[in-house]
């Protein structure tokens, strides 16, 4: 052919496509990326699931002393209790007092908690007068401390699922989302106790040490933000005594608690955690002890994540018996009444 010129017309080159013909568009970019991400969230469910089945349950005596029923849809009454126990390799763990014990209401996309005081006077059955509640999980184990708390608050208020965190793998899930960010709301410097570790040397009063490294004497903290490893939050939520406060009391602690939880959800929360989700999710399950099978746990924890940062209620004493801490019945019905959505 001519050109309107009346030269030949010079023959076109056909486009380059990649191999196997097919062109890269921002279609085909879009959906690679989607196809990515569901394989990548399929794994880590698939991981979830193969964990939750494979991890040690609670035994079949705190089963049995559970209430049953409860839907975490509708909404469930579980018990999250943390010991001072370890596990024995081979056995079955040692028996210690509940360091921390809080109860969930789940349902209808909301989290309500009630955090208990250890030091709390109460009877337990099968012993003589009133003693502290976290005996209870010493004499009895988790069954015993089931009745007792139920007892306790009464109401009409009955324990569905069971929760016992695992203080040997717990570490390796905040390890898993990359650490938690701590707002601690007071200076800290406690003595060691059993598997207590220093804290970073750049969240250390002054700044550290030589070299950032924190002094060996014990848990120091300044007031403020910090980022914690998984031992490290250990630590800080299981501190007993903080020397920089004499005046603290339970409810401080249990306020350090809710900020590692605070500081978990935030941390799942983060875009950046989607890159370790099949990490988290396989600590996920280990971290705890519990009745709630694969599919429960997963929705447990759902509803942990989204159901709000709702502020935790602590049983307020009205007065005490040496160590030990007096709760009202009044206190005791109206806790109870804000936990199972009655106010």
């Amino acid at each position: 052919r001519l050109t309107p010129g009346g030269g030949p017309r010079r023959p076109q080159r056909p486009r380059a496509t990649p191999a196997g013909g097919s062109r890269i568009t921002p279609k085909r970019v879009i959906l690679t990326i989607v196809a990515l991400l569901a394989g990548w969230i399929a794994l880590s469910i698939v991981l979830f699931m193969i964990s939750a089945q494979t991890s040690k349950g609670v035994s079949s005596e705190a089963e049995d002393a559970l209430a049953g029923g409860g839907s975490l849809l509708t909404g469930s009454t579980i018990l999250v209790l943390g010991s001072d126990a370890r596990d024995v390799p081979g056995g079955e763990g040692e028996t210690g007092r509940a360091d921390s014990m809080m109860l969930l209401r789940v349902g209808f996309g909301n989290v309500r908690r009630l955090s208990i005081l250890r030091d709390s006077l109460t009877t337990i059955p099968g012993q003589t007068g009133e003693q502290k509640i976290n005996g209870a999980y010493a004499f009895g184990g988790a069954p015993l401390l089931i009745e007792t708390l139920e007892g306790f608050l009464g109401n009409g208020l009955e324990v569905n699922h069971l929760v016992e965190v695992n203080f040997n793998n717990f570490p390796k899930l905040i390890d898993s989302l990359g650490g938690v960010l701590i707002d601690n709301r007071t200076e800290l410097k406690a003595p060691f106790f059993d598997s207590a570790v220093v804290a970073p040397g750049d969240c250390a009063p002054g700044g550290g040490g030589e070299n950032g490294e924190q002094p060996s004497e014990g848990f120091r903290m300044k007031e403020g933000e910090c980022r914690l490893d998984g031992a490290q939050a250990l630590t800080y939520a299981r501190i007993r005594q903080n020397l920089a406060d004499p005046g603290e009391d339970d409810a401080d602690r249990a306020a350090r608690q809710q900020n590692v939880l605070s500081g978990i959800r935030s941390q799942v929360l983060s875009p950046v955690t989607l890159l370790r989700l099949p990490w988290i999710a396989w600590e996920s399950p280990r971290a705890v002890r519990t009745d709630l099978k694969g599919p429960g746990l997963a929705t447990l924890f759902i509803d942990l994540v989204t159901g709000g940062t709702g502020k935790t209620r602590v049983l307020e004493p009205s007065g005490s018996v040496g160590t030990g801490l007096v709760i009202s019945e009044e206190e005791k019905a109206a806790a109870v009444e804000e936990l199972l959505g009655g106010s």
